[in-house]
């Protein structure tokens, strides 16, 4: 895994035109052209710093980047805490935070969207376990580590439940504060599988090669859920947005950008503007 700022596996878009035309007449960008991108920096592969400590690197950039070149803008990066990204985008701080972020009901309020990756969770097995997890069943009887509180949580105690139910051995779920006990727990065989983020998850297993994939669902099952650049309502970007990275998925520089950090398991089709996003709760 490349993490120099250099990053010359980083994967660049021609000019697109039509995208460009997309763009509202009257949208205002923070800076002239340039197109100012919020992040929530430090974790990879979502974003993070290179080897250098100051250089900003990830998937999330990597995209920020495609969409950036088929506008024909200039990228700048501009680090944001999580709480803060949505005051950032209302002031024009930056023009669209790509970062992680779930389209939802309740965000459709005050930001527009356009897709551009899957949301999801992932169950994580010892490398050489042959374990399989794509249903509720699935999980019946094992020992999975999860994090307390999480919305991963949630949907293994209602797997749990609907087991139960059924007449299948239940769960049993294991918390851990500590990352190098967790792992060495799944190494060792104190448990079976451990639920979580797949994009971390999978980042880690390509890494360390400990680990491997036994199954992913969507983070808002069952309801599906995206990931998706957002930017201010109504500021006529979404559409430009939408259609760049559409462009990108059919001459197959997204699909490079996300293998780069291992994150093929999370392509979608096409890109979507707007889309039906999670339910309020």
């Amino acid at each position: 895994m490349d993490l120099s700022p250099e990053q010359p596996g980083r994967v660049r878009a021609p000019r697109d035109e039509d995208a460009i035309r997309l763009i509202a007449k009257d949208a205002k960008f923070a800076r002239d052209g340039v197109f100012t991108v919020g992040n929530n920096t430090g974790r990879l592969p979502f974003a993070g710093y290179a080897s250098d400590t100051k250089t900003v690197i990830g998937a999330e950039i990597d995209l920020a980047q495609l969409v950036t070149d088929a506008l024909g803008r200039r990228l700048e990066i501009v680090s944001t805490s999580w709480a803060d990204w949505p005051l950032g985008l209302a002031s024009s701080r930056f023009d669209a935070v790509i970062s992680n972020v779930t389209v939802t009901e309740q965000r459709k309020e005050k930001f527009d969207f356009s897709t551009y990756r899957k949301d999801l969770l992932g169950f994580y097995v010892k490398a050489g376990n042959p374990l399989v997890i794509r249903e509720p069943k699935d999980v019946a009887g094992l020992k999975v580590i999860v994090s307390s509180g999480t919305n991963q949580e949630q949907i293994l105690l209602r797997w749990n439940d609907q087991n139960v139910k059924a007449g299948l051995k239940p769960v049993e779920a294991q918390y851990y504060d500590d990352d190098v006990v967790l792992y060495l727990a799944l190494e060792s065989g104190r448990a079976d599988a451990y639920l979580g983020p797949n994009a971390l998850l999978s980042f880690k297993a390509a890494r360390e090669g400990k680990t491997r994939l036994a199954g992913n669902f969507s983070g808002g099952w069952p309801v599906v859920a995206e990931i998706a650049v957002t930017t201010r309502k109504g500021a006529g970007l979404a559409e430009g947005i939408t259609h760049a990275i559409n462009a990108q998925i059919r001459n197959g520089n997204y699909a490079k950008a996300l293998a780069r950090w291992n994150l093929s398991a999370e392509a979608i089709d096409e890109s979507r503007t707007n889309p039906p996003g999670l339910p309020r709760a």
